[in-house]
């Protein structure tokens, strides 16, 4: 299923309210002081895409990220738990309502504070594109730990949710928390960038053949990358024992990412004895987000993402 037949669906999508009224509370925290790292003689121009064709519904594409930035959704009653929502789109846009507005929608009605972070994209020009993602990734988590007093969050409570390729890089910061991909440039550089815990949506994992996306590999790595970094890239060599529990739903039917993704990760995580907990659904397709009919199955997986964070510990049981 393609994000625009997805549309389709709107009308049995029951969590999708005003997006002006998100709006109205928003916050934008922009993830650098100054450039970011790597950053070209000459910007990207940012442009957004308007993919929707129903009348007061945004399915909007950006692409042209020069200033990346956390977008902060408050819940009206917040409980101290934290979301950094991680867009996919190859790398090579970001499906910034389908896979953030729309995710922060339902977790703030569950008291949730989200983050939306508008990441750069490696084919842009910027210098070490390879590690442009993971750069805003872990400097936005950084951030939300650093101010974590300032939105009623607690420290140890931040959890990360990522979609298709933003599953990838989801995945890479749940792996790749530690490595130095940037020098330090304030005191928030000095906490830790390791998520409490990960969601990854029908998410590319592996960079290695056969069953790698290949738009998304060759975004993020360029088109005459090597063998080996491709595996360096891929999320399911990288698991260690600081992984955090994981959470992971794919559809069987997924046309463009294929489930092997994550039988892969889900079985690297089992090997490697960390948390972790995979729903593989019949039918889905790619990029449904929350806009699944509710006679689909795969359509719970919010609820069973919910349960999951709350037997760890990172949300709070549903009332």
């Amino acid at each position: 299923m393609t994000r625009r037949a997805l549309l389709g669906t709107l009308a049995a999508a029951p969590l999708a309210p005003s997006l002006a009224v998100a709006q109205a509370t928003a916050d934008t925290i922009p993830l650098w002081p100054g450039s970011p790292p790597g950053a070209p003689a000459k910007l990207p121009t940012r442009k957004v895409e308007q993919r929707s064709k129903t009348v007061g519904f945004d399915d909007r594409w950006l692409t042209g990220i020069a200033t990346p930035a956390l977008t902060v959704r408050r819940a009206a009653q917040p409980n101290g738990a934290a979301v950094m929502l991680i867009p996919g789109g190859g790398y090579g846009f970001l499906a910034s309502d389908n896979e953030g507005e729309e995710q922060a929608r339902w977790l703030t009605a569950r008291g949730v504070t989200c983050f939306i972070l508008t990441y750069r994209l490696p084919g842009e020009g910027w210098r070490d594109r390879a590690l442009v993602p993971l750069q805003d990734a872990q400097r936005g988590l950084r951030l939300i730990r650093a101010r974590a007093a300032d939105f009623d969050v607690d420290p140890k409570r931040v959890a990360i949710l990522g979609f298709s390729a933003g599953g990838h890089l989801a995945g890479s910061l749940a792996t790749r928390h530690a490595e130095r991909t940037y020098a330090a440039v304030d005191a928030a550089d000095r906490v830790s960038a390791r998520p409490d815990f990960a969601g990854l949506i029908y998410p590319v994992v592996s960079l290695v053949e056969p069953y790698t996306h290949v738009g998304s590999r060759d975004n993020l790595l360029g088109p005459a990358s090597s063998e080996a970094a491709r595996r360096i890239a891929s999320v399911e060599t990288r698991i260690d024992a600081q992984t955090p529990p994981v959470f992971l739903v794919h559809a069987s039917d997924d046309g463009t990412v294929p489930i092997a993704n994550s039988i892969a990760l889900y079985q690297a995580l089992l090997a490697a004895k960390r948390p972790a907990e995979l729903h593989a659904f019949d039918q889905g397709g790619h990029g449904f987000g929350v806009r699944l009919p509710a006679t689909t199955p795969a359509a719970a997986w919010p609820t069973l993402f919910a349960a999951y964070a709350a037997l760890t510990g990172i949300l709070a049981p549903a009332a």
